[in-house]
């Protein structure tokens, strides 16, 4: 998929293979009614992460370049929600606040956190109980430990990690009941399969994952939090997803640009990794976590995207490009599974990480096949990151 993306005053024009596909220009109002329906007096506020949760006050943190997505989270929904959002959407409320960043995938928040004049405060006391809808705009995902929250307190809400322009252009100006509707034709389609199989190359070498769902209902990331139940967004949305019961087998990982190692898997776990090139640090520090924690090598998550869009350079929005799969390590309880945070030796191994596996982050890494086998028959579903007949022909139904 050789893909172009260009903004042209507001319109979102992105070449796929020669053809042009446009997006409407963002408007919160419209993501917002779509996502959670009709306003009804609702309390409103946006959290974002910073590495010093005090630089909100009196709004500091706005002079540091390097947090732009916290940026994005003021700009587009704070701001968003002063100049008419918040009427728009019959919505109370709209403060800001801040929490201290996890630095890692979704690891539990901290409680301690910051208003713009500066005031410590508390989520459990404060935030939670006290807002019916909450909207994260963070470095690193809340998906987790925020779904957990809302089925305690009875919230709903929508974490928007990674916030960039081509994601407001693109992945959240699309209509959302489509895309709900996209997702649902192709989990319908995988849905009580037995097994997955995802071919990998590298180095001219075939490597294959073997992962088992033993007919368990497929799920899906849909981006619709309607009323009337708790629960949480994950925005851009556009996923079918399933929680493993059994892996094994190998595939690779991309360390950083110019490392690669193969992870061997056993009854869902990662146990080692194999250097295959670039830094062998990075491989022997993973083996070594492996050892002291092996819980971070568990496989949690197996993932298909569904929608048309450009790559934006954040998983968030790149996962859900149709063509796509991605694994997940570590903690799945926000998806249904059993791995939840004490299982792990230390807080800090408690998160959800993606590999996202894509042509435009991966291309070291081919992918020539991938598999469904369901009902005593194999169904491609991907192959070289081009979605089957089967796929396409699901959603054109």
């Amino acid at each position: 998929m050789n893909e172009q993306y260009k903004s042209y005053g507001g319109t979102v024009v992105m070449e796929l293979d020669g053809h042009k596909i446009k997006f409407p220009e963002f408007s919160l109002t419209r993501l917002l009614r779509t996502c959670f329906g009709e306003g009804n007096g609702e309390k409103v506020c946006v959290l974002i992460d910073l590495p010093d949760p005090t630089d909100i006050k009196d709004l500091a943190f706005l002079h540091d370049e390097s947090l732009s997505i916290q940026n994005y989270g003021y700009k587009t929904f704070f701001l968003g929600f002063k100049d008419g959002a918040l009427s728009d959407m019959n919505w109370t409320g709209g403060s800001l606040f801040a929490y201290k960043e996890t630095g890692g995938s979704n690891l539990d928040l901290e409680d301690d956190c910051y208003n713009v004049d500066g005031d410590l405060m508390s989520l459990d006391q404060h935030i939670y109980p006290n807002y019916d809808i909450i909207l994260v705009v963070s470095t690193y995902s809340a998906t987790a430990p925020l779904t957990a929250k809302c089925k305690e307190y009875g919230f709903r809400g929508a974490t928007l990690h990674g916030l960039n322009q081509i994601i407001l252009d693109s992945g959240l100006s699309v209509n959302y009941e489509t895309v709900s509707s996209d997702a649902e034709k192709i989990r319908l389609g995988l849905t009580k399969a037995d097994s997955f199989e995802i071919d990998f190359e590298v180095e001219s070498q075939i490597y294959t994952l073997i992962l088992h769902t033993n007919k368990q209902d497929a799920q899906k990331s849909h981006g619709l939090c309607p009323p009337g139940k708790p629960d949480i967004a994950n925005l851009p949305a556009g996923e079918v997803y399933f929680v493993p019961e059994d892996v094994h087998g190998v595939f690779p990982f991309k360390y950083a640009e110019e490392t690669i190692g193969l992870l061997h898997v056993k009854d869902g776990m990662i146990y080692k990794s194999q250097f295959v090139y670039g830094d062998y640090e990075l491989i022997r520090d993973h083996n070594e976590r492996l050892i002291e924690d092996p819980m971070i090598g568990a496989i949690g998550e197996l993932g298909f995207g569904t929608q048309v869009l450009p790559f934006s350079g954040r998983d968030i929005q790149d996962e859900k490009v149709f063509g796509t799969v991605h694994i997940a390590t570590g903690r799945d309880d926000h998806l249904g599974g059993n791995i939840t945070p004490d299982l792990f030796k230390e807080h800090k191994n408690a998160s959800h990480d993606d590999i996202l596996y894509a042509l435009y982050k991966t291309p070291e890494i081919r992918l020539p096949e991938v598999r469904m086998n369901k009902d005593s028959k194999t169904t491609v579903l991907i192959q070289n990151y081009i979605p089957s007949d089967f796929l396409v022909n699901l959603i054109s139904s």
